[in-house]
C-alpha cells in the first residue's frame, strides 16, 4: 500500500490506494433522527446574507441520509461534529427545499474507533435503506465504506480519510483530505525557503504510514527533508522528542494530531523552540488547545478544508446557520466538518428532481461540477476524479489556510497544491 501511494506522485496514471489519518473517532451507539428540529434562534440575519435564507421549505416524504459520526468514545468525543450537521440539515430542510423539494431526516450511528462497531454502522446505514451516507470523520473508512458502496449506497464525506473513501468509485470527498494538507504544507513550507521540517506525528500507524507514504515524497519533491517524530496520543509533556527533533535545527516544525498531541508538542515548542515557525492541522486550532497553550499559537499557519474564522462569505454563512440552529456548539476546531459534508451533499444535489434513490444520487454526484464549498474560502468542487491524481474520490484539492494571532485566525487564502502533484 506504501508503494503504491507514493505512486501517486511519479505516475500519473496509477489508481494508487492512499494511507490517510483523520483527526476525529467514531464513537458508540445508533439512533435515529427524524423531521424534528432545535428551535431555531430569532438572531437577525444580516442582509448580506439574506439571499442565502429564502425560506424554501422541503415538503413531502422525507430522505433518509445516513450519518455516522464520532462521539461517546474514550478516547476522542466529538458531538459538535454531529450538531454542525444537524445544523446543516435544519437550515436545508427551511431555505433551500432538502433535497429535490423533499425534507432530509437522518439515521444516526455513533460508533468507537474500533473495527467491529464501524461495520456494525454500516451495517445498519445498509439494514435501514438509507439514500446515502455522509460521515463526519473517522479513520476506519476501510471498515465501513466497502458494506455501504457494495450495496449500492453512495457514501460522501467532507475529508476521506482511508484508502476506500479516496479510491472507491461511489464514494465521493468534497475535500482532498490528508493528502492535500500534507500537499499544501510542503508548497507553504517551500514558499517560505525551508530547507528542513520537523513534523510531529501522533503514533497511530495511519498517521505514521501515511506520513512516510505522503508527506516524506511532496516535501522531497518541494526540496525539503523531512523528519518524522512520533508522540503517543495523551502523552503530557513532548519535550524530550520536541527537544531532539530541535537538536537537527528545523527551519520549521509541523504539528499533526488531535488535541492533546497539538496541546503537549506546542507548549513544548513555547519553551524549546519559540521563535521556530510552526505549521499545524486544524484539530490544533480546538478551543481546549489554544487554552492550554495560549499566545505559543500566535503565529502558526493552520491549514484545513474549511474556513470558519474570517469575512468570507461562506464562513460568514457557516457562522450564521450555527447561531440560528445550534447556537450552543463551538465553532472553531473541528466541527465544521459535519456541516461541510451535510451541506456538501445538498448543494451537488442541487438539480435533482423526480425520484430519489441511492442510484439517482450517486449519478448526480459523478456530474457535479464547480459547486461552491461550504465555508470552502471561494472554493469550487467537482467530481470527476481528477482533483488529486490517483484517486478517485476527492472532489477538489485545495486547502485553506491562514495564521494564528491572539486567538483568531487572519490572513485566510487558499492553497491549491496542484504544482506539486505528478504530471
Amino acid at each position: 500500500m506504501i508503494e503504491s501511494v507514493r505512486r501517486v506522485f511519479s505516475s500519473p496514471r496509477s489508481r494508487a490506494s492512499a494511507t490517510l489519518v483523520s483527526a476525529a473517532v467514531l464513537l458508540a451507539g445508533c439512533s435515529d433522527s427524524g423531521g424534528g428540529s432545535t428551535t431555531a434562534s430569532s438572531t437577525e440575519i444580516p442582509a448580506a446574507l439574506a439571499s442565502a435564507f429564502p425560506g424554501k421549505k422541503a415538503t413531502g416524504t422525507p430522505v433518509r441520509i445516513g450519518l455516522i459520526t464520532n462521539e461517546g468514545g474514550a478516547a476522542t468525543s466529538q458531538p459538535e461534529n454531529r450538531e454542525a450537521a444537524e445544523a446543516a440539515r435544519q437550515y436545508a430542510n427551511a431555505n433551500l427545499g432538502g433535497i429535490a423539494g423533499r425534507p432530509i431526516t437522518f439515521v444516526i450511528c455513533k460508533t468507537k474507533e474500533e473495527p467491529a462497531t464501524a461495520r456494525d454502522c454500516a451495517n445498519r446505514m445498509v439494514e435501514q435503506k438509507v439514500a446515502a451516507v455522509v460521515l463526519t470523520s473517522s479513520g476506519l473508512g476501510d471498515s465501513m465504506v466497502p458494506i455501504v458502496t457494495k450495496a449500492g449506497i453512495p457514501w460522501t464525506t467532507a475529508v476521506g480519510a482511508s484508502n476506500s473513501e479516496a479510491t472507491s468509485a461511489d464514494a465521493f470527498s468534497w475535500t482532498g483530505g490528508f493528502v492535500a494538507n500534507m500537499t499544501a504544507m510542503a508548497s507553504y513550507s517551500k514558499e517560505q525557503g525551508y530547507k528542513k521540517v520537523a513534523a510531529f506525528v501522533i503514533d497511530v500507524p495511519a498517521a505514521v504510514s501515511g506520513m512516510q507514504a505522503i508527506g516524506k515524497p511532496v516535501f522531497a519533491k518541494a526540496g525539503i527533508d523531512l523528519q518524522i517524530v512520533t508522540i503517543a496520543a495523551g502523552t503530557p509533556d513532548a519535550s524530550p522528542q520536541v527537544s531532539a527533533a530541535l537538536a537537527k535545527k528545523p527551519d520549521g516544525v509541523a504539528v499533526i494530531g488531535e488535541s492533546t498531541v497539538c496541546t503537549s508538542v506546542l507548549q513544548a515548542m513555547g519553551t524549546l523552540g519559540a521563535g521556530i515557525p510552526r505549521e499545524v492541522v486544524q484539530s490544533c486550532a480546538a478551543p481546549e488547545v489554544l487554552d492550554a497553550v495560549g499566545a505559543t499559537m500566535d503565529g502558526a499557519q493552520v491549514f484545513s478544508g474549511f474556513d470558519t474564522a474570517s469575512d468570507d462569505y461562506e464562513a460568514r454563512l457557516y457562522r450564521q446557520v450555527m447561531q440560528r440552529y445550534s447556537p450552543h456548539t463551538p465553532t472553531q476546531g473541528y466541527a465544521a466538518v459535519g456541516y461541510q459534508g451535510v451541506l456538501g451533499l445538498v448543494r451537488a444535489l442541487h438539480g435533482l428532481t423526480g425520484e430519489v434513490t441511492p442510484k439517482t444520487i450517486t449519478a448526480a454526484l459523478h456530474a457535479a461540477k464547480d459547486i461552491p464549498l461550504p465555508a470552502g474560502h471561494g472554493t469550487k468542487f467537482t467530481c470527476d476524479s481528477k482533483a488529486v491524481p490517483g484517486m478517485i474520490a476527492p472532489c477538489s484539492a485545495n486547502v485553506v489556510t491562514g495564521t494564528m494571532a491572539g486567538g483568531k485566525l487572519e490572513k485566510v487564502r487558499v492553497i491549491d497544491p496542484s504544482p506539486l502533484f505528478s504530471k
